[in-house]
């Protein structure tokens, strides 16, 4: 009986080629090298850097507060598009900890199940065949995935060392800023941790009236900021309400990925269409999360603990690579490291990407990192590594470092 489902799949996954590629993608690369390093060291635990997920449970007020929501009937049904409540505590996040004013809650405020589908969702909303949007790589790239699939074009805006892993707006051609309609902004920016400032928000607010597209202000990591940096939203920004929407997240600021929780905000009618698309995709988180969302939200000093965290693990893995040799400096937010990656090894081996040397490091020193080739060589180390206590983390660090002091890096 022949298989004719395989001639079925739609062309923008792949086709009737779907699963037959023999391409590996870097995280499966990753994982395949990681299972392969633990089965030749069984004695060596793996020292996992990369996973971008905190280590931490979510606080127990709001663990709490799930248990006794879930316990009453009324929240047993369809969310749809969000309840009024958890709208409200969004739009006092916002005021208290951003100091974004006027947001309606009913107009300008939709949750999203994590910001994942909302970033999958929105160009649904904006994107016709030929349409552009512009993405900064590297980053996280559902937006642009989307919008190939859809049959829109995506013009990569790469993210480099020298201005600051900022992009440089000045740079896009002008055929593409005309047919554009998006522009994707990640900040604090995954995989980089940099950060931006009012100034730069003001000149993607101008260039974006200009050139009449939608801002889209990923800010999974905007509460997660330290050494004297502010949380920053876009939002924040006079004119940005104008032009676009920010996506806020649970997951990172109050340890909260598996809730899946967040929501869009800004612009009434790219919340309109956001909230459209979505209204024909899912049928709203479970009301019990969305009201233990509204405990995390009214609690940021859970965020301020988790910072506290951060900050002081960023500064002992900084520490303990710059006594090994790597060139690196602690970022202002975010819980990740970039670095560059070096060229190989004096008397061994030669790393041609950042991919090359990621893959020894799990090899050889059972160390797992994030490579990226997009925009220079660069490794991502997360500070969300297990470790229970401030001592455990010390630990880690020496052993980090003991694994890599006997290697002479060029760069």
């Amino acid at each position: 009986m022949s298989d004719y489902v395989q001639n079925l799949f739609a062309d923008r996954i792949g086709g009737s080629s779907f699963g037959k590629g023999t391409v590996l993608y870097k995280f499966e690369k990753i994982k395949r090298a990681r299972r392969q390093a633990e089965k030749d060291h069984p004695e060596t635990p793996i020292i996992d850097m990369g996973v971008g997920e905190p280590d931490w449970m979510a606080d127990k007020v709001v663990v709490e507060r799930l248990y006794a929501e879930a316990q009453k009937r009324e929240n047993r049904g369809y969310s749809d598009n969000g309840i009024l409540p958890f709208q409200e505590a969004a739009a006092h996040y916002m005021d208290q900890v951003f100091g974004v004013k006027d947001l309606d809650p009913q107009s300008e405020i939709c949750h999203c199940i994590g910001s994942k589908p909302a970033l999958a969702m929105i160009p649904q909303a904006f994107i016709n065949p030929g349409d552009v949007a512009i993405v900064t790589v590297p980053g996280y790239g559902v937006l642009a995935t989307m919008t190939r699939f859809l049959g829109g074009e995506v013009y990569n805006l790469p993210l480099l060392k020298e201005n600051d892993f900022l992009p440089d707006l000045d740079s896009i051609p002008a055929d593409i800023a005309k047919r554009a309609k998006l522009l994707y902004i990640n900040y604090p920016n995954n995989p980089t941790g940099a950060v931006a400032s009012v100034d730069f928000f003001k000149k993607v607010i101008d260039f974006a009236k200009k050139n009449e597209i939608i801002v889209i202000s990923d800010a999974a990591y905007a509460a997660l900021t330290f050494d004297g940096y502010a949380p920053l939203s876009f939002l924040s920004v006079p004119g940005a309400k104008e032009v676009g929407v920010e996506i806020q997240s649970l997951s990172k600021a109050f340890n909260m990925t598996g809730w899946r929780l967040g929501f869009v905000a800004g612009n009434e009618k790219v919340v309109k269409g956001f909230a459209c698309v979505k209204d024909n995709n899912d049928s709203g988180q479970f009301k019990a999360i969305q009201l233990a969302g509204v405990e995390a939200l009214s609690n940021p000093s859970i965020t301020e603990k988790t910072v506290v965290k951060y900050s002081r693990r960023h500064g002992l893995l900084v520490k303990a690579l710059s006594e090994v040799g790597f060139k690196v400096s602690k970022p202002k937010g975010s819980f990740y490291l970039y670095t560059q990656a070096p060229k190989g090894i004096e008397g061994g081996e030669t790393f041609n990407t950042a991919e090359d040397f990621s893959q020894w490091l799990i090899r050889e020193k059972q160390i797992s990192t994030v490579p990226w080739d997009d925009a220079g060589h660069f490794i991502r180390f997360s500070v969300t590594f297990m470790a229970d206590t401030e001592a455990e983390e010390v630990a880690l660090m020496e052993e980090i470092k003991r694994r890599l002091s006997g290697s002479k890096f060029i760069w």
